[in-house]
């Protein structure tokens, strides 16, 4: 049975999350957390979080007693809502500028 965390509107964009999320999908969750701790992007604290709460999921909810089996089976950075900003151009002018969020989803599972 897989375990399952969402992190919804998060503040960054998915374009910088993919590539973080590519570190460690397949890993161990050990070693996926150990990996995102040291990596220096914002988007690793955000899926270093849905991991963590992936995996006490899975030992609250699916009654997984040894968490240290599991592994990234899925990661996946969906496209969350725009904040829209607005910015004064030349001659009066308004640019949007549009401010996107994430959603993160973790799926975890036992090493087959």
């Amino acid at each position: 049975m897989d375990a399952v965390a969402r992190a919804k509107y998060v503040r960054v964009t998915p374009r910088k999350a993919r590539p973080v999320a590519d570190l460690v999908r397949g890993k161990n969750v050990d070693d996926a957390l150990a990996l995102l701790k040291f990596t220096p992007k914002k988007a690793a604290d955000f899926i270093y979080k849905a991991i963590k709460s992936a995996a006490a999921n899975a030992e609250e909810n699916n009654d997984y007693r040894d968490v240290s089996k599991l592994f990234v089976k899925e990661i996946r950075i969906d496209e969350g809502p725009f904040w829209k900003r607005y910015r004064p151009r030349a001659y009066g002018r308004a640019s949007l500028i549009r401010k996107r969020t994430s959603h993160i989803t973790v799926v975890l599972s036992e090493e087959v």
